[in-house]
């Protein structure tokens, strides 16, 4: 059993940067691959990024490559997301999930646990 807790959203200006941060319990942290998505409004959850268990090899979707990074810290328990550059259709709802699939980093369904979710908002 894994559980999640996300934190740093908030409200930013366009083009400024958040970073957050996705704590777990549990003692396969450093075991499982770990993803950050996001739901907007009336959208559909989406794939931001990806991280293998090791921290070694990691994924973006082709619109967040280049602004933002995908890091962990196994000694403490913990998954980051540097956001930069941000843009007003960055602004969702950010969730951390964990997964011991070995499928697409890409897919909701292979996932195993989520957490309940930051909002992040980008004025313009």
């Amino acid at each position: 059993q894994v559980q999640l807790v996300e934190s740093g959203g908030g409200l930013v200006q366009a083009g400024g940067s958040l970073r957050l941060s996705c704590a777990a319990s549990g003692r396969t942290f450093s075991r499982n691959g770990m993803g950050w998505f996001r739901q907007a409004p009336g959208e559909e959850r989406e794939f931001v990024a990806g991280i293998s268990a090791s921290g070694g090899i990691t994924y973006y979707a082709d619109s967040v490559k280049g602004r933002f990074t995908i890091s962990r810290d196994n000694t403490k328990n913990t998954v980051y997301l540097q956001m930069n550059s941000l843009k007003p259709e960055d602004t969702a709802v950010y969730y951390c999930a964990a997964r011991s699939s070995s499928y697409s980093y890409t897919r909701v369904e292979n996932y195993d646990y989520w957490g309940q979710g930051t909002q992040v908002t980008v004025s313009s």
